[in-house]
C-alpha cells in the first residue's frame, strides 16, 4: 500500500471512530410506558380504560407511550375511520406520542389443524394493526414467533413462524410499518436464533424488539450480554424493559422426608434497577451499536408491592427517576 493509501484509510478510521464516538456522547434513553402495566392482567393489578392509562402517562411524566393493540384497550375492530381520528387528536392534546402498538402473534398456534390456514389469519390480523398505526402515525407494531407444541416437529412449527412473519411483513409494508420481533416466544428466543430467524425472513420490515429479560434468564450477563446485543444490532429497531427477582422452588419429598430443589425459579416483578437483570451492561451496549434510545416499561407479572394503582403509580416512577440516573451517569 502506498504511503498516501495508507494515509487515506488512516484518515477513514479516524472519522468513523469520531463519528461513533460523537454518537455515544450524544445517546440518551427515551422512557416510554407500555399500557399493558395498567391493563388488570395480572394478579390483583389495576386496570385503566385507554384514555385513563393516556392521562396517567402524561401524569406520571412520560411523553411516549406503547398501546396494547387488544382489547380492553386498542383492538382495531372497535376502532373505526372516525374513532381513530379522534384518539389521534386526543394522544396529540396530551401532548403524547405513540411509538409503537402492541401486537399479540403466534405463528405456531393450531398446527394440529394443517387444515386451517393459521399464518395467513394472523397475517391478515397484524395487517389490520398495520393499519391501525398509519391511521394514527405510528411506525412500529411488535409482534411474538411462536410457543413450541408438543408432538409436532420442531423444524414444521419454526417453518409456520417464518411464513407468518414474511407474510405479516407485505401486509405491515402496504402501510409503511416496521414489525418488531420481541424475544418472547419459545420459538427463536435465544439470540443466535433469532438471528437465524430474521435473515430467513429477509424483508426489509422486519426487526428485532430485543429485550434483556430472556437473554438473563438465559444466564447471560456481563460481558455475554452485550456480545448479544452487538450480534443483533443489525435488526434491533426497539426494547421493552422490566426487572424482575428469582426465587428458588422446592417441592416436598415424604419419602426423604426433605424438600427436592426445583430446576425452574419463580420469579416476580420489582422496581427498576432492583433486579438481577444487568440493565447497565445491556444499555452501554445499545448505546455502542447506535441504537434509538426508546426503551419501554412494562409492569407485568405479580409486582412487589402488590398491582394497586398507588404502587403502579410508584413504580413508574421509580422507572423514569432510572432513566435520568443512566442518561446522567453517560454524559
Amino acid at each position: 500500500m502506498s504511503r498516501s493509501r495508507l494515509i487515506l484509510a488512516l484518515l477513514v478510521v479516524c472519522c468513523v471512530a469520531a463519528v461513533a464516538q460523537a454518537q455515544r456522547q450524544q445517546f440518551q434513553l427515551k422512557p416510554v410506558l407500555h399500557s399493558v402495566s395498567y391493563l388488570g392482567i395480572w394478579r390483583g393489578h389495576t386496570l385503566l380504560t385507554l384514555d385513563q392509562f393516556l392521562v396517567k402517562a402524561r401524569q406520571l411524566g412520560f411523553t411516549r407511550v406503547m398501546l396494547v393493540a387488544k382489547r380492553p384497550h386498542l383492538a382495531p375492530a372497535d376502532y373505526d375511520a372516525a374513532a381513530r381520528q379522534k384518539l389521534r387528536a386526543r394522544i396529540k392534546e396530551l401532548g403524547l406520542e405513540v411509538v409503537a402498538l402492541a401486537g399479540y402473534t403466534d405463528y405456531s398456534a393450531g398446527m394440529d389443524r394443517p387444515g386451517i390456514p393459521h399464518a395467513e389469519i394472523q397475517a391478515a390480523y397484524v395487517g389490520e394493526l398495520a393499519r391501525l398505526a398509519k391511521d394514527l402515525g405510528v411506525p412500529l407494531v411488535r409482534v411474538f414467533t411462536g410457543y413450541e407444541r408438543a408432538g409436532i416437529p420442531f423444524d414444521q412449527q419454526y417453518g409456520a413462524v417464518v411464513a407468518g412473519l414474511k407474510l405479516s411483513a407485505k401486509e405491515a409494508a402496504k402501510y409503511g410499518v416496521t414489525l418488531a420481533v420481541q424475544n418472547h416466544h419459545d420459538i427463536a428466543v435465544h439470540h443466535e436464533t433469532m438471528y437465524w430467524l430474521l435473515k430467513e425472513v429477509d424483508e426489509p420490515n422486519v426487526k428485532a424488539g430485543f429485550d434483556a429479560w430472556s437473554p438473563s434468564l438465559e444466564g447471560l450477563s456481563g460481558p455475554e450480554l452485550a456480545a448479544a446485543v452487538k450480534k443483533m444490532a443489525p435488526y434491533i429497531a426497539f426494547t421493552i424493559a422490566a426487572d424482575y427477582k428469582k426465587f428458588p422452588r422446592y417441592k416436598y419429598d415424604p419419602t426423604l422426608v426433605n424438600f427436592a430443589r426445583q430446576e425452574s425459579d419463580l420469579v416476580r416483578a420489582v422496581p427498576m434497577g432492583t433486579g438481577f437483570i444487568d440493565y447497565k451492561t445491556f444499555f452501554n451496549a445499545l448505546r455502542d451499536i447506535g441504537y434509538n434510545g426508546l426503551v419501554a416499561y412494562e409492569l407485568c407479572e405479580v409486582l412487589e408491592g402488590g398491582g394497586s394503582e398507588e404502587n403502579l403509580d410508584r413504580t413508574a416512577r421509580k422507572f423514569l427517576e432510572w432513566i435520568e440516573n443512566y442518561n446522567r451517569s453517560i454524559r
